[in-house]
């Protein structure tokens, strides 16, 4: 055995350590209509308060949806916590669930929230890739009662708002959609 053995150095490196870098992960992408949000936490902010989080279980082949459903005039009408239906006022809605068997062969999981009368689709979303969630389909009502409508095309909150295309770097934060109430001023002596 002539192996020499070289002295760790103290000090800067140029190159990452190891441990940290294979810990760190990127955060989600999140599709939402035709927007994409880079690196966000999965949680989407409307209006000022958190609506939806999204989440992806590779190991159990699931995407979990958590999301408070809102009337049209703001009242808190129903509550999905990971998949399952925690508050329903009068079974208004139901939840449609895919989970994953193969992923290599891209059979990715899905989760679709519906009204249960109309059938209409409230939310739908489906895992793209790894760290990709696609929202491809909503129409639901944000906690102060303006309709947020998702199409493949556009993001549009009521008829002031509408994201067509917008890419957005979220910094492993959430994504925002609509303005935040501004803080009072202080007032002035």
């Amino acid at each position: 055995m002539d192996e020499t053995v070289e002295p760790r150095r103290a000090g800067p490196s140029s190159h990452t350590d190891t441990a940290t870098a294979e810990t760190r992960q990127p955060g989600l992408a999140l599709l939402i209509g035709s927007n994409l949000f880079r690196n966000t936490s999965g949680v989407i902010k409307i209006q000022g308060k958190e609506q939806l989080v999204l989440e992806y279980k590779p190991e159990e082949g699931l995407l979990l949806l958590t999301m408070d459903l809102y009337s049209e005039g703001g009242t808190h009408v129903a509550h999905l916590r990971r998949n399952v239906l925690a508050l329903n006022q009068s079974g208004q809605f139901t939840t449609e669930i895919h989970r994953s068997q193969n992923e290599v062969l891209g059979d990715f999981p899905w989760v679709r929230l519906l009204h249960q009368r109309s059938g209409e689709i409230v939310l739908e979303a489906r895992v793209a890739s790894e760290n990709r969630i696609q929202i491809t389909s909503g129409r639901f009502y944000s906690h102060k009662g303006m309709m947020v409508d998702i199409t493949p095309n556009f993001c549009r909150l009521g008829s002031s708002t509408t994201l067509f295309g917008d890419i957005v770097e979220s910094r492993g934060g959430m994504v925002v959609l609509g303005s935040e109430p501004s803080p009072p001023s202080p007032a002035r002596p």
